[in-house]
């Protein structure tokens, strides 16, 4: 299968967890090696959103704070890449061509964002049209879709299936401005809907979550399309 995962920023916090980036190099080298295709987009996390929000108080732009953004989350590809070692493609692509020129390579490619405007989650559903991914794993620090914020919603109830529309209701309570995408934005579920791939958010906090989406085990939230 070619599969792309989106690993969310809370695998990268501002004091480095060695030990999970280690967890999910174990499942990315058992992902590979059973012959799968894999991409893996990195998030920014909280240096991102540390920068970010320190040049918008120095007057930034919201572009050039997705910059900030894209570069903070090469540097977390860049942790990838060293967990990985030669299983890994040794050059992260910044555009849509050098992704594609890394693809013959049949290493595990690994990047974060590409342009101002797109966040991370943009970009992997991008490249899961690209590719036509036979799956697009969301990796996140809850288990699934919810009806609210779980982390501020204790009533909020966690949804197995998520329908575009439903998904479109929950994050329009979100604002979307750089470093603060959450969960998926808009023009990432455009991207899904449009090519219809199949997508699943799942928690990542346990790593071996990631063998049980792609073994096909009722795991996280399944996305509609």
């Amino acid at each position: 299968m070619k599969i792309v995962v989106k690993l969310g920023g809370f695998a990268f916090p501002l004091k480095i967890n060695e030990e999970l980036i280690k967890s999910f190099a174990l499942k990315f080298r058992e992902i590979h090696e059973s012959g799968h295709k894999l991409t893996i987009v990195a998030g920014g996390g909280e240096a991102a959103r540390i920068y970010i929000n320190a040049a918008r108080k120095l007057g930034a732009s919201e572009s050039f704070c997705d910059q900030l953004g894209i570069l903070v989350s090469r540097l977390n590809a860049k942790l990838i890449i060293a967990s990985l070692n030669e299983l890994a493609a040794p050059k992260i692509p910044e555009s849509l061509d050098e992704f594609q020129s890394l693809l013959p390579l049949n290493k595990i490619i690994v990047m974060g964002g590409l342009q101002p405007g797109h966040s991370t989650n943009a970009v992997a559903a991008l490249i899961a049209e690209l590719i036509k991914a036979d799956l697009l794993i969301n990796v996140t620090d809850v288990d699934g879709v919810y009806t609210k914020d779980p982390r501020k919603n204790p009533d909020a109830k966690l949804l197995e299936e998520v329908t575009i529309n439903q998904l479109q209701e929950i994050l329009s309570l979100n604002e979307v401005k750089a470093g603060t995408y959450k969960l998926l934005d808009f023009l990432a579920i455009k991207i899904i809907e449009r090519s219809k791939i199949p997508t699943w958010i799942i928690n990542g906090k346990n790593p071996s979550n990631l063998i049980k989406v792609i073994k096909g085990e009722k795991i996280g939230t399944k996305i509609l399309t």
